[in-house]
């Protein structure tokens, strides 16, 4: 190997510590300042926020964009959720490591993969063809194999998996899906943004409990539509 090129593989492996460095600090900012800061207590949510890189479940035109405060656009019409309220969502449904849960809209792979640091099993359904295919080899990259993606119409679940002991689904549906109820736990969450597409929606978080089902509005939210084959 001649010095040159010596050199250039240090120079280069010197610019991937200092991104990796950068990265961690905004990371760390985000978790402080963006999610810890607005009530988010839960202590598994808050290291799987730590451990999971954001940064790698955004375009890359995007990157420098990661750690922000808002939703950012993946393509095909479809977000990336603003990071506190993915952790809301996280948090609301109190997850367990031995828990397993079904998550209607895979997108990027992002709230997967912070589920995937909690629970036992995730699975995850995405309408969009292409999102579920990059979501999911991006998924195996990291190294998640406790997450299992489908393409499909996520409003009929996952009916061979069921039940589930929570259920997230990040697309505003214009009502709870009867489906997915029916494969909720008795004594399961489920958390849904419900409301006219574009608009104003309800974050409702959805108990079950001895066969009753009990909703309340948690917080107006805005998503992208609940797509349907």
């Amino acid at each position: 190997m001649t010095r040159f090129f010596l050199i250039l593989i240090l120079l280069t492996f010197s610019n991937f510590l200092v991104a990796q460095d950068v990265f961690e600090k905004a990371r760390t900012s985000m978790v402080n300042g963006q999610i810890k800061s607005r009530g988010i207590k839960d202590e598994n949510t808050l290291k799987a926020f730590m451990n999971v890189e954001r940064h790698k479940f955004v375009p890359d035109r995007l990157i420098n964009s990661s750690y922000s405060d808002r939703p950012l656009p993946i393509g095909y019409g479809q977000t990336i959720s603003q990071p506190y309220i993915v952790a809301y969502m996280t948090e609301i449904i109190q997850p367990k490591p031995t828990d397993k849960v079904l998550e209607i809209g895979t997108g990027s792979g992002y709230q997967a993969a912070i589920l995937a640091e909690i629970i036992e099993q995730v699975y995850t359904i995405e309408i969009i063809p292409q999102l579920a295919e990059s979501a999911g080899d991006l998924l195996k990259e990291l190294g998640y194999k406790n997450i299992s993606v489908k393409q499909g119409d996520g409003y009929f679940g996952w009916e061979e998996h069921a039940p589930f002991d929570a259920i997230i689904v990040t697309a505003a549906a214009e009502h709870i899906p009867p489906p997915l109820i029916e494969q909720l736990k008795d004594g399961g969450k489920m958390i849904i943004p419900v409301g006219s597409p574009f608009l104003t929606q309800q974050l409702m978080l959805v108990e079950k409990d001895n066969e009753k089902i009990k909703t309340k509005s948690m917080m107006p939210v805005r998503f992208v539509p609940f797509t349907r084959e």
